[in-house]
C-alpha cells in the first residue's frame, strides 16, 4: 500500500511539473513573447497595403481635359474559387478581349491566373463581385489633348506620381492626393483575399487644376509656330497671349529646332531671355513722357539713315543705321512709327541712365513676374553704374538688355490696361475632388508702371505703327482694329553680334480701342528672304487673330468687339507740329476694300481652297467671314458648302483633307 501510495505521490508531481512546465511556456509565449509571434503571424497571414490617391486632373479655362489620371486594372482569377465556371470563362473572355478557349485552357490548367492588362474600368465592370476573380487597380497619367501645352503642363517622374516640371512640378502638393491604407489577408500559398475590414483610410483624390490657357487659342498659337518654322526656315520661335485686364496667360507657344528635330515641350517664353530690339522704344518713350523731356511737337534730325554717334569726350564715335531710311526731322510719334534707331538714340539722350533703368524696372524687367512656373528666368537688366557710353542708345534700340517673352506682354499688357502693371498668371481655379472651388484668381496689380495720360499716349504712337508708312502696316486686319509694335534684333552668338542673324517679333494689343488681348510674337532666326519683324511675326499675329475671332469658341468677347463690319480699323495721323490730345476721341477710318471682296449683304462667296494647304485654306475662310472645321489632313480636296456658294457670315464650312 505504501508502495503505491508513493507512486500515486510521484506521478501527481510529475503531473503537476508538467502543468508548470506548460504554463510557464504558455506564458512565455503570451506574455514575454507574445508580440513578436503575433507580428510574425500577422506579417505571413496579413499585408498591409498603401493605396493611391488619384492625382488631380488639370483643364483648360473651358474644361477641356488636359491632364487626367485613370485607373487601370489587372486581373487575377483563382480557379478553384470559381462558383460557375462555364459563366465565369465566357465573362472574363468578353470582358477582356480574349478567346474563351484561351481562358477556358488556364483556368483547367493553372492554380493561378493574372492578366496584366492593363484594362480600362470599363472593361472590368462585369467582372466587379464575381467570386474568384480579382481586381487590382493602378493609376496612369494620360494626356487627352497629345502634345498640347505640354511645355506648359509638364511631365511626372518616369519612377512615381510626381511632378518633374512645368505645371505638374509647381502645383505637386494640390494635385497630389493623400493615400489610403487596406489591410488583405493571404492563404497558406500567400494569395491576397479581403478582409471583412479591408480599408483602414480611403484614399483622398488630389485636386483638379484649370488653368487660364484657352485650348483653342493654344491650338492656333502652336500651329502658328510650326508653321513659322516652315515658312520663315526659323530656328524656333515663341508666342504668348495674355488678358491685360486680368493678367490671364490664354496661350503660350514655344518651338525650338534641335538637330533637325523640332521640339515642342521647352517652356522658352518663361526661361529664355532675349535682346528685344524695338519692341522696347515704347518704354524708352514711356521714360522721356513721364519725365516731360519731350513735347509732341519736339523734332530730331534723321541723319538720312546713318549717324556717327558721339560716345566720348576724345571724340570716339559710334555707327547707328536706320533699316527705314528717314530724311528730315523726326517727332518721337514718328520715330516709333518708322522704328527709327538714330531718332530714339538722339531722344535717349535727354534721360540719365538712372531714369532709364528705373523705366525698364518699373514695366518689371530684371525680375521675375512671379507666374505659377519653376524656374522662371528673371532677364538680364544690368544696373546703370555698369553702362558704357553705349549704353543709352543701346537700350532705346532695345539691346545690352534682355527680357522673356512673358516679361514682355506684362510690360505691354500694362499699356493697354491704363498703366497698371499685373502679375501674369497660369492657374484660374484650384476645385476640390466634389467640385467646390478653393481657389480663384484675381488679377494682382503689380505696381503702376505709367500715368493713364503716358499710357494712351504710347497707345496712340503704337496706331501709327499699324498705320500706312508705319514697319507694320501688313499686320492690320480687316474688320477689327489692333495695334503694336515690331522689333528685329540681330542676334548675339558667343558674346559677338551676329550680321545677317536676327530675333524678329511683333507685340500686338487688339482690338485698338477696348483692349482684350496682348500677343507676343517671336521668331527666331529666320532664314529665308524675310526677316523683320514686321514681315513675320507681325503676319504670323495677324492670322492667329483672323482665326481666333473665326473659331467657335475663344478667350474673345465678341459682345465688346461689334458686329462685323461696323467696327472698322483705326488709322491715326500725327502732324509733326499738332498736339497729342490723350482725352480726344480716336479718328476712325475705314479700310478700303477690295473690288473682288465685295459681297452681297450679310453674305459672302465660299471661295476655292482645293489643292491648297490646310493652313491657307483656314486662312481664306477666316477673312471671307466663315468658320472652318477639318476633316483629314494633308491637302485640301472639297470644301461643304462647295467653292462658289454664297453663304451667310459665320457659317462653318468644313475643309475636307486627303
Amino acid at each position: 500500500m505504501a508502495k503505491l501510495t508513493l507512486r500515486l505521490t510521484l506521478i501527481e508531481i510529475v503531473l503537476l511539473l508538467g502543468a508548470l512546465l506548460v504554463l510557464g511556456r504558455a506564458a512565455q509565449l503570451q506574455l514575454i513573447d507574445g508580440a513578436s509571434w503575433r507580428a510574425e503571424a500577422d506579417s505571413v497571414r496579413k499585408e498591409t497595403l498603401v493605396l493611391p490617391a488619384r492625382r488631380g486632373g488639370i483643364y483648360d479655362r473651358n474644361g477641356v481635359a488636359l491632364a487626367l489620371t485613370q485607373e487601370y486594372f489587372e486581373v487575377g482569377v483563382a480557379p478553384n474559387e470559381l462558383r460557375e465556371r462555364a459563366e465565369d470563362v465566357k465573362a472574363i473572355a468578353a470582358a477582356l478581349g480574349m478567346r474563351p478557349s484561351q481562358v477556358a485552357s488556364d483556368v483547367r490548367t493553372r492554380k493561378w491566373i493574372g492578366y496584366r492588362g492593363p484594362f480600362s474600368g470599363s472593361q472590368v465592370r462585369t467582372l466587379r463581385g464575381r467570386h474568384g476573380v480579382h481586381l487590382e487597380g493602378h493609376y496612369a497619367r494620360h494626356y487627352p489633348a497629345g502634345s498640347l501645352a505640354r511645355g506648359v503642363i509638364g511631365a511626372l517622374r518616369p519612377d512615381s506620381a510626381r511632378g518633374v516640371s512645368g505645371v505638374e512640378f509647381a502645383l505637386d502638393s494640390a494635385l497630389t492626393g493623400v493615400p489610403g491604407l487596406a489591410v488583405v489577408l493571404k492563404d497558406r500559398a500567400g494569395r491576397r483575399y479581403a478582409s471583412p475590414a479591408r480599408n483602414e483610410r480611403e484614399p483622398v483624390a488630389g485636386r483638379d487644376v484649370y488653368l487660364t490657357i484657352d485650348a483653342e487659342l493654344q491650338e492656333i498659337a502652336e500651329r502658328a509656330m510650326d508653321e513659322a518654322i516652315t515658312d520663315y526656315e526659323a530656328s524656333g520661335g515663341d508666342v504668348v497671349v495674355l488678358d491685360p485686364a486680368t493678367g490671364e496667360l490664354l496661350a503660350l507657344a514655344s518651338r525650338q529646332t534641335v538637330e533637325g528635330q523640332v521640339v515642342s515641350t521647352k517652356a522658352s517664353f518663361f526661361t529664355d531671355p532675349f535682346e528685344p530690339g524695338s519692341t522696347a522704344k515704347l518704354f524708352t518713350a514711356a521714360a522721356l513722357l513721364v519725365r516731360h523731356r519731350v513735347t509732341p511737337t519736339d523734332a530730331v534730325f534723321a541723319e538720312n539713315g546713318v549717324w556717327q554717334m558721339p560716345v566720348n569726350s576724345r571724340g570716339d564715335t559710334r555707327s547707328i543705321h536706320d533699316a527705314h531710311k528717314s530724311v528730315g526731322e523726326l517727332t518721337l510719334a514718328q520715330a516709333i512709327q518708322v522704328s527709327s534707331n538714330i531718332a530714339m538714340a538722339k531722344f535717349a539722350d535727354r534721360l540719365s541712365a538712372v531714369e532709364q533703368f528705373e523705366a525698364l524696372r518699373d514695366f518689371g524687367f530684371g525680375s521675375p513676374t512671379g507666374v505659377e512656373y519653376p524656374s522662371e528666368a528673371r532677364g538680364v537688366t544690368r544696373p546703370p553704374e555698369r553702362w558704357d557710353g553705349y549704353s543709352k542708345a543701346s537700350i532705346a534700340m532695345g539691346y545690352e538688355f534682355q527680357v522673356t517673352p512673358i516679361q514682355l506682354a506684362a510690360a505691354y499688357g500694362s499699356i493697354a490696361n491704363n498703366g497698371i502693371l499685373l502679375t501674369p498668371s497660369l492657374v484660374r481655379e484650384v476645385r476640390d475632388p466634389s467640385g467646390q472651388v478653393l481657389y480663384r484668381h484675381q488679377p494682382e496689380p503689380v505696381r503702376r508702371a505709367v500715368p493713364p495720360e503716358v499710357a494712351a499716349t504710347l497707345r496712340q504712337y503704337l496706331r501709327s505703327v499699324v498705320a500706312a508708312g508705319g514697319t507694320a502696316e501688313g499686320a492690320q486686319l480687316r474688320n477689327y482694329s489692333l495695334i503694336g509694335k515690331t522689333g528685329t534684333a540681330v542676334r548675339n552668338q558667343g558674346g559677338v553680334y551676329k550680321a545677317g542673324t536676327y530675333t524678329a517679333s511683333f507685340a500686338a494689343i487688339f482690338p485698338a480701342e477696348d483692349p482684350q488681348l496682348v500677343v507676343i510674337v517671336k521668331v527666331d532666326n529666320p532664314g529665308g528672304v524675310k526677316v523683320f519683324g514686321g514681315q513675320t511675326a507681325a503676319p504670323i499675329t495677324r492670322t492667329m487673330l483672323e482665326e481666333a475671332l473665326a473659331a467657335r469658341t475663344s478667350a474673345i468677347d465678341r459682345l465688346r468687339l461689334g458686329r462685323p463690319g461696323q467696327d472698322t480699323a483705326t488709322v491715326v495721323r500725327q502732324p509733326d507740329a499738332a498736339p497729342i490730345d490723350v482725352a480726344s476721341r480716336d479718328e476712325i477710318v475705314s479700310l478700303p476694300m477690295l473690288a473682288e471682296q465685295v459681297d452681297p449683304p450679310g453674305q459672302s462667296l465660299v471661295p476655292n481652297v482645293a489643292g491648297t494647304t490646310l493652313r491657307r485654306a483656314a486662312n481664306a475662310l477666316h477673312r471671307r467671314g466663315f468658320k472652318v472645321a477639318v476633316r483629314g489632313a494633308g491637302k485640301v480636296s472639297r470644301t461643304t458648302p462647295a467653292a462658289g456658294e454664297s453663304e451667310r457670315y459665320g457659317t462653318v464650312v468644313t475643309v475636307w483633307a486627303e
